[in-house]
């Protein structure tokens, strides 16, 4: 659903908010990235006994929406511009119960200090939401309403980003990629098909990508471990025929990230 232009329009509002219903938990969704929203909306939907009141793009428009709509439950992202979630709860004079969906485990403890009931790293999984939601129903002294014990079977897909370029969100596949490059407030993020250039820092790409797929191999590289067919003390060697610098201070990384028992003579 597309969101309004003005600053009370920006929260889309659930069409039966103000319709009673017996035990039904009422949740706000808070995210400036749409792809994530429309996961937790799709998560939650099978959850018996929630019901979807709003969806904000920014903190500044949950807490104007939250003043003029009092929620059970909100599920708040933490990075997002003008005002952060911590923020937001630091701002709010009566919060509501909290789960925070983030994509950096940096502000686990800052948030747990203000009270959420749980701290879900993205991307969120149907389980891992399960488990908060339980969390959630214990904290607030409430019975369970027929709780799937499993979560319910969505479509696979392969691993992907949504990566926004000029104004547009446009997928990427994982396996696809070859490098990203840092270009001072822009990533170039390049495939073997294309590629894609946002403005973002790199450093907010390796907080979502290091793991044994991906390395950060220079300030300015995080290459797909995948894609290397090569390697020397000072560079490495993509499919394609890319060639990228290896940074002095992250050549033991490679190389172990990489399992090479010893470096390039």
């Amino acid at each position: 659903m597309r969101l309004g232009n003005t600053m009370f329009a920006r929260c889309f509002i659930g069409a039966s908010i103000n319709h009673h219903k017996a035990m039904k938990i009422k949740y706000l969704l808070v995210d400036d990235e749409p792809i994530a929203l429309d996961v937790l909306e799709e998560h939650l939907s099978h959850v018996e006994g929630f019901q979807l009141v709003g969806k904000c793009r920014t903190a500044i428009d949950a807490f104007s929406f939250l003043q003029r709509h009092p929620v059970d439950l909100l599920f708040l992202d933490i990075q997002m511009p003008q005002m952060t979630g911590i923020e937001l709860l630091r701002t709010l004079p009566q919060k509501p119960k909290v789960i925070i969906t983030s994509a950096f485990r940096d502000y686990a403890v800052e948030g747990f200090e203000l009270d959420v009931i749980d701290y879900i790293v993205k991307p969120v999984s149907p389980e891992r939401l399960l488990k908060a939601i339980s969390k959630f129903y214990q904290r607030s002294n409430l019975p369970v309403i027929n709780l799937p014990t499993q979560p319910p079977a969505l479509p696979l897909e392969e691993p992907h980003l949504f990566v926004k370029e000029d104004r547009k969100l446009v997928k990427v596949f994982l396996n696809d990629i070859l490098y990203l490059e840092s270009l001072r407030d822009y990533v170039r993020i390049r495939t073997p098909h294309k590629q894609v250039i946002t403005k973002q820092t790199i450093s907010y790409y390796e907080e979502r990508l290091m793991d044994e797929q991906f390395i950060r191999i220079h300030r300015s590289f995080i290459v797909a471990s995948p894609k290397v067919e090569s390697i020397t003390e000072s560079n490495v060697e993509l499919s394609g025929g890319y060639s990228l610098p290896i940074g002095k201070s992250y050549k033991q990384l490679v190389f172990e990230k990489l399992k090479l028992r010893s470096k390039v003579s």
